[in-house]
């Protein structure tokens, strides 16, 4: 027997583990099940160039807890270790055995799937563990080795009766850690990190009830039965997920059922998919997917999951993935994101920014696609992926580039748009007096419906923008496009456009609009309201608010938290009362002597008017209760 103490650069390695080296004590059982897949792809690989002369066979992982024992055992069937590479890789923590592997066998090893590293991985078992044994033979006709070391330097090193290839490790768990002697903790666990390993994993049996064929010999007791009961292994993972083949390989149905595989219970299906498959100048494989997602933007996000050669690292893929389509579902998996020692951290650096760019693009080329192929579906579909689309040619300038191909611009009659054909369309109708382009547009349906009547009336195109970040997206758009202004449908720009038709003449003379607006303006709050005349259809309604559209549209901004570097935060509440000359109210107002009942109109048309804009609460609309029961009673 040997014994010796273990070769480490760093002095108290075993605190440092047990406090430090991973932020999570769970994943411990992801490090020993990947050092065990690594194990197992380095024979398969080994055997397939004949320099290991052994059959492969079907091996498996398996994990079994002994809750008696307080211990939990990894079992693989892959290369093993002879005990002077023990020595090496387990007791001189400097070494890493896949980084060895990779380069010694670095040309014809490129597609192995070798994923993790022994050494460092390996260690993670202190973490739950107070004594930790390997018992292990390799697939060269050595004998088999037991390893044991206690949490402290020292270990033990012996010969073992094992006489099957592969490496068991056993974990004797420390009172602190007995949950993870729960079989529902470890279930949880390999769902988690391990459920899409290229290696099978099996835990615990299951039953199975295996239909009986006709004229086969069946026991007595079960002669009645049309099938059997069958004990069978519990393989808990899929080897062989959807991201891992290739598009022509897979139907709609495939990326579906995948979809559901990822999330269980998630009942709606996805709106559409788009596969991820490059390996120049990095690997990257995926399937990324649009759930409905609507206009709210505190939709939970962590919802792509990061792999590394099918091994789970973390669903926080800031910085890979572009931020605006971390709204998305699906999976990512590639070599090359560089990770800390713990798997679990992502490091920035240029390979990552190649990645997030070909991501958008990807995302890009896909909806393009998609549009182009069937725009009608693409429509139908558009209120529940338009938050990602804006959000992302916000933030992001190569995205942005691309949208103009696909980004729509519907009305509020559900007629969609690109930024081009609105262009052509709004040429002809929608100008403003300096010759720019005006779009119209609604925030709110129902409460601008009147606004929006009145601009279909006069023959204007309305779009309906209602998301929440739509001031921002806005303000980029006109930056772009210097022959364009957007203009919100109960705004006061919106009497600066061109109409084609003959402007409305007053039936009030210039000297009654001059009174009309001097008795206006002692009752109207001159601190809230800006009082215009406008001759408009003697239908039209007598009152009419609108707001400053630069006011407005910084308020908004302020409010969506873009309006911080404006000094914005407490602006004022300005608007316009735009009242109709042509209406019966208006020359009601004029020619009522009664000063009392004069003001009364006055104030009762004004409060309606602030009613339609939702302005009117508290004790102001309180007062407009009883006065309106006063007059009608």
């Amino acid at each position: 027997m040997t014994t010796g103490k273990i070769n480490v650069s760093v002095e108290n390695i075993f605190p440092l583990i047990k406090k430090f080296l991973y932020s999570d004590h769970e994943i411990f059982l992801r490090e020993l099940i990947s050092n065990g897949t690594d194990a197992t792809l380095k024979l398969k690989h080994l055997t397939s160039i004949g320099e290991a002369k052994v059959e492969y066979g079907n091996p498996i992982i398996e994990v079994k807890i002994d809750k008696e024992g307080k211990k939990l055992h990894i079992i693989d069937q892959g290369l093993g270790m002879t005990a002077d590479e023990v020595e090496k890789y387990i007791n001189q923590v400097a070494f890493s055995g896949a980084e060895e592997f990779l380069d010694k066998y670095k040309d014809s090893a490129k597609d192995s799937g070798i994923i993790g590293h022994f050494g460092l991985g390996f260690y993670s078992a202190f973490m739950v563990a107070e004594k930790v044994e390997i018992i292990t033979k390799s697939f060269k006709d050595e004998p088999a080795a037991h390893w044991t070391c206690d949490g402290s330097p020292e270990f033990t090193l012996e010969p073992a009766d094992k006489t099957t290839r592969g490496t068991e490790i056993i974990l004797h768990i420390a009172e602190d850690s007995l949950e993870f002697l729960e079989e529902s903790k470890i279930n949880q666990l390999l769902n988690k990190y391990n459920k899409f390993m290229p290696i099978p994993i099996k835990f615990g049996t299951k039953t199975e009830k295996i239909e009986q064929k006709k004229g086969e010999e069946v026991a007595p007791e079960d002669k009645d039965k049309t099938f059997t009961e069958v004990e069978t292994d519990n393989i808990i993972n899929n080897p062989n997920p959807a991201w891992t083949k290739l598009p022509t390989e897979l139907s709609d149905a495939d990326y579906k059922n995948f979809y559901h595989e990822l999330y269980p219970m998630q009942f709606e299906e996805p709106l559409f998919h788009i596969h991820l498959n490059v390996d120049y100048p990095f690997n990257l494989t995926g399937i990324l997917y649009f759930p409905k997602l609507g206009s709210d933007l505190q939709i939970q996000k962590d919802k792509i999951q990061l792999y590394q050669n099918q091994v789970y690292v973390t669903d926080n893929v800031e910085g890979i993935v572009p931020e605006f389509l971390t709204m998305l579902k699906g999976v990512i998996d590639s070599p090359d994101i560089p990770l800390n020692v713990s798997r679990s951290g992502l490091q920035a650096d240029a390979a990552v920014k190649k990645i997030s760019n070909y991501i958008t693009r990807k995302v890009a080329d896909k909806l393009k696609s998609l549009f182009n192929e069937n725009r009608e579906d693409f429509e139908k579909k558009w209120n529940d992926i338009k938050i990602v689309l804006e959000y992302g040619m916000l933030s992001e300038d190569k995205f942005y580039e691309k949208a103009g191909a696909f980004v729509l611009y519907p009305t509020v009659d559900d007629t969609f748009y690109t930024l081009e054909e609105l262009k052509e369309k709004l040429a002809a109708n929608q100008t403003d007096k300096d010759g720019k382009l005006v779009v119209l547009y609604a925030g709110n349906k129902e409460a601008q419906h009147s606004y929006i009547e009145i601009a279909k009336e006069k023959g204007y195109e309305v779009l309906l923008l209602d998301s929440p970040i739509i001031s921002h997206l806005i303000q980029k758009i006109e930056g772009d496009n210097s022959g364009l202004t957007f203009v919100r449908v109960d705004s006061d720009h919106i009497d600066n456009l061109i109409k084609k038709e003959e402007t409305t003449i007053s039936k009030l003379s210039e000297e009654e609009q001059t009174n009309l607006k001097t008795v206006l303006e002692t009752i109207v709050p001159k601190q809230n309201y800006s009082v215009q005349l406008e001759a408009m259809d003697s239908q039209a309604a007598p009152f009419i608010i609108t707001q400053p559209e630069f006011m407005r549209r910084m308020k908004e901004m302020s409010q969506s938290g873009g309006g911080g570097m404006f000094g914005m935060g407490n602006m004022p509440e300005m608007y316009n009362l735009v009242v109709n000359t042509n209406s019966d109210l208006a020359t009601t107002i004029l020619t009522t002597e009664d000063k009392s009942a004069q003001e009364s109109l006055v104030k009762q048309a004004l409060d309606l008017a602030k009613l339609s804009q939702n302005l009117l609460k508290g004790e102001a609309l309180t007062a407009f209760v009883k006065r309106s029961f006063d007059m009608i009673k």
